[in-house]
């Protein structure tokens, strides 16, 4: 078997979860409970885990620690005895109290392997790209779009009959334009337990997902002098199209295995930066513990501005969880994150945690676009995150999706079994590259022919990479998988 394109199934699977950050690794050998009972007390000391959050439940967090639940259920006990939480039965533990003064903040570290759009105009290509999106295909492996069919209805349609019921009249009028305050409270605690971000909700603002961040962020970095924004190469070419949309330019900055070039990024005339270092887009790469200290001194140095479009960060399968870097560095770092790939990209719902150097003139910018968000689907996505239903239909989307991936990666072994695997340990996509000498958009463009809807690697790069396809995985059905990668493999043999 070609070593380049082992499949997640020849990894070794890490213990961690995105509740706080835990990685089991830390924990001293023969003393997990302890470890695991202090760093819910220093969460909750420093408001990660407010009064009124509920923990998960003992069995939930001992699967994803790879832990005994006696484990789990020791530590719980330990808070319990020490009158920091309470045990309600079928409702849970909860979280009662919190130290007089709580201790200072531990200084933030770097981490040794974090890892990082969801979008879609004058770029080279563009007019195809457009027009190869909006065309149907039988078969359809575009990147960026959840499993839509586990959308959880019953659970949507509950948390709108308690927001309705609780609806007041002035609810209906016209609101803050930064967001209704339940929808930006449960967003914070929400950033607090699953991306290691301690923010205030206030300085939350709420927009309509990470295309509506792009394009207000574009308006006011313009407004304040800056003229470009530097890009991963390859990334994302609708966030270019975003950019460019609002005159702004994009020099590439190379992306290697470590994530992107920060070397490379200081000789470019750019101020700004756009990055997805929790899974880079399209390679899948996690941007590494030496690239996040470069890119910090580089920030710190020429005051520069790093937008975090947090991409696919949930959406893990054989990785640890890794913070934010928004955790770490929250005067230079513009965090964008939304519902599109938890729940549905329809909802149009999404956040953004801006430097205080920027967000009065970004909350003008979104009430002048269209007032705000509408209300109601913000209150309903508010009880859906503070009740626990968020938390459970992120564990039930990585097990259909994770079986998603693993039968792609199948299926790529044996139909093209030249292919090298890239980006397969997190995401809603993987991408494919070719040590050969052919046009990618041939490719898909022959398939397409077939029925068989993929992105060329090519669109997403301002350089010449080698051909490669990028593949969506998460919305089809396993035979749907099974059957468009034969077809791609017998249409590359005929290409070739």
């Amino acid at each position: 078997m070609n070593k380049s394109n082992r499949g997640p199934s020849d990894q070794t699977i890490v213990s961690g979860s995105d509740f706080l950050q835990l990685n089991i690794r830390d924990a001293p050998v023969g003393r997990r409970s302890d470890w695991l009972a202090e760093q819910l007390r220093l969460a909750i000391a420093d408001r990660r885990l407010p009064i009124g959050s509920k923990l998960p439940a003992t069995r939930v967090l001992a699967v994803e620690l790879r832990v005994s639940r006696g484990v789990v259920t020791e530590a719980y006990q330990r808070l319990i005895e020490d009158g920091q939480a309470v045990g309600r039965g079928r409702n849970g533990t909860i979280v009662v109290a919190a130290p007089a003064a709580p201790p200072e903040a531990p200084q933030a570290r770097p981490v040794a392997s974090p890892p990082p759009g969801e979008l879609f105009a004058a770029v080279p290509g563009a007019d195809v790209f457009d027009s190869m999106r909006a065309t149907p295909a039988r078969i359809d492996l575009s990147p960026g779009t959840p499993d839509l069919a586990a959308f959880p209805r019953s659970a949507w349609l509950r948390a709108e009959r308690s927001a309705l019921a609780s609806l007041s009249a002035s609810d209906l009028g016209y609101g803050d334009p930064r967001g209704t305050p339940a929808l930006r409270h449960a967003i914070a605690n929400w950033l607090a337990r699953n991306r290691a971000i301690r923010v205030d909700p206030n300085d939350i603002l709420i927009v309509a997902g990470t295309a509506q961040t792009l394009s207000l962020l574009g308006q006011v970095l313009r407004d304040h002098g800056i003229s470009a924004v530097a890009v991963e190469d390859p990334g994302s070419l609708g966030a270019r199209q975003h950019l460019h949309n609002q005159r702004l330019d994009t020099p590439p900055v190379r992306v290697d295995s470590q994530g992107v070039r920060v070397d490379v990024l200081r000789d470019v005339a750019a101020r700004a930066v756009l990055l997805t270092p929790a899974h880079q887009f399209p390679t899948g790469v996690v941007l590494s513990g030496a690239r996040r200290r470069e890119l910090m001194a580089w920030a710190s140095e020429s005051d520069g501005l790093i937008i975090e479009d947090d991409y696919d960060a949930e959406h893990r399968y054989d990785r640890p969880p890794v913070p934010a870097l928004r955790s770490v560095l929250p005067d230079h770092v513009c965090y964008a994150g939304s519902v599109s790939k938890l729940l549905a990209p329809a909802l149009r719902i999404g956040w953004v945690l801006v430097p205080p150097k920027y967000r009065d003139a970004l909350v003008a910018a979104k009430r002048f676009a269209d007032l705000g968000n509408a209300a109601l689907p913000q209150l309903v996505l508010a009880q859906l995150m503070e009740s626990g239903e968020m938390e459970r239909q992120l564990r039930l989307l990585r097990t259909r999706h994770r079986r998603r991936r693993d039968t792609m990666v199948d299926a790529i072994r044996t139909h093209i079994p030249d292919a090298e695997v890239h980006g397969a340990a997190a995401g809603l996509h993987l991408m494919i590259s070719f040590d050969a000498e052919f046009a990618d958009t041939d490719l898909a463009a022959a398939a397409l022919a077939r029925g068989v809807k993929v992105q060329p690697l090519s669109w997403h790069s301002q350089h010449s990479p080698r051909p490669g396809l990028v593949l969506g995985y998460a919305a089809s059905a396993p035979t749907a998988i099974i059957e468009g990668v034969a077809i791609l493999g017998d249409v590359l043999r005929h290409l070739l």
